[in-house]
């Protein structure tokens, strides 16, 4: 059975920081493009980062460019989201997913139809 499991959320006051993780377990994550993806209440899911080889093959969501820090351990099949200078408007359940679909990853990383399989979502509050 193919899971992912994120961790690391919580409440953490304006300007702080959190590290969320994604470990994967039921099949080999290394080739696969990851991404996390967040929805808050009220809203659709959003796009907020994805990673494939690193380099120019990852990607973030226009708000959170130098802020947060997508990465990943292969050997560990986990993806890591080091989230710094949060602010109140980052309130959101984080999901992390996996897709096998590799050849239109440039095209359509921010689609979330794209991707295989989903985490069950962390918290992250973030106070004013």
């Amino acid at each position: 059975q193919v899971k992912l499991v994120e961790s690391g959320g919580g409440l953490v006051q304006a300007g702080g920081s959190l590290r969320l993780s994604c470990a994967g377990s039921g099949r080999t994550f290394t080739y696969d493009p990851m991404g996390w993806f967040r929805q808050a209440p009220g809203k659709e899911r959003e796009f907020v980062a994805a990673t494939y080889w690193g380099g120019s093959s990852t990607y973030y969501e226009e708000s959170v460019k130098g802020r947060f820090t997508i990465s990943r351990n292969n050997a560990r099949d986990t993806v890591y989201l080091q989230m710094n200078s949060l602010k109140p408007e980052d309130t959101a359940v984080y999901y992390c997913a996996s897709r096998g679909d590799v050849s239109s990853y440039a095209r359509d990383y921010a689609r979330d139809d794209k991707y295989d399989y989903w985490g069950q979502g962390t918290q992250v509050t973030v106070s004013s």
